[in-house]
């Protein structure tokens, strides 16, 4: 079955190349565009997409707004939000990692990243552009966060502080699998975990919790 997307960008020729792009793929369908925030957010509850693909700077609500209103914390039934922008600023990606989003790119990307975000956020997955991973682990890694990160509720135990760090790199768990030599389900099982143990709701906390705590570094 198709993934099935919507796209959100106030820029027609950009929101259009992105349509475009996203339904040469085989198995990845176009449901539905916005050209501002608020419609996108109205446009995504009442389609239900797999995925949202949404820019930053939109009109009446920008992208942060509309991730956090569609995935943020207390959304019942989160949708899976991709955000895609110009800006290469690291103060919109951890605002859009914060509000929910299960990834990050920037438009010059290319297909085939463009791609397999979508697909890693429909699989529950979260990709970010490696370059812009790699210069939050060395932000993060220089400064720690205004407030101390939250203990988990059990040590984790040394398999698990493998799969931190690599889900903390951006890779997937088939990823994960082949790098650690392990089975796809025991990597989900090892995620699952991590989610309890550190009172998170997806991947991309457990990211932001090994920024955080400086249980990884840039290189």
């Amino acid at each position: 079955m198709s993934v099935r997307v919507i796209v959100a960008d106030d820029q027609e020729i950009v929101r259009t190349g992105l349509v475009m792009i996203l339904n040469a793929q085989p198995d990845i369908e176009v449901i539905g565009e916005a050209a501002d925030g608020r419609r996108a957010v109205e446009l995504a509850r009442r389609l239900r997409p797999d995925v949202c693909l949404f820019d930053i700077r939109m009109p009446a609500i920008d992208g942060i707004q509309a991730t956090r209103a569609l995935a943020g914390p207390g959304v019942e039934d989160p949708l899976a939000v991709v955000v895609i922008t110009t800006f290469d600023l690291d103060e919109y990606v951890y605002a859009a990692l914060r509000a929910g989003a299960r990834g990050f790119l920037l438009k010059d990307a290319g297909t085939a990243l463009l791609s397999q975000a979508v697909h890693a956020a429909a699989n529950g997955d979260a990709l970010i552009a490696p370059s812009i991973t790699a210069r939050l682990l060395g932000a993060f890694a220089r400064s720690g966060p205004a407030e101390p990160a939250m203990r988990p509720i059990e040590e984790l135990t040394e398999r698990e502080e493998q799969i931190l760090a690599t889900v903390a790199r951006g890779r997937t768990n088939s990823e994960i699998a082949d790098e650690l030599y392990i089975s796809l389900s025991t990597v989900k099982s090892h995620i699952t975990s991590l989610m309890a143990k550190l009172g998170v709701r997806n991947r991309v906390e457990i990211a932001i919790w090994a920024y955080e705590t400086n249980r990884v570094r840039n290189g």
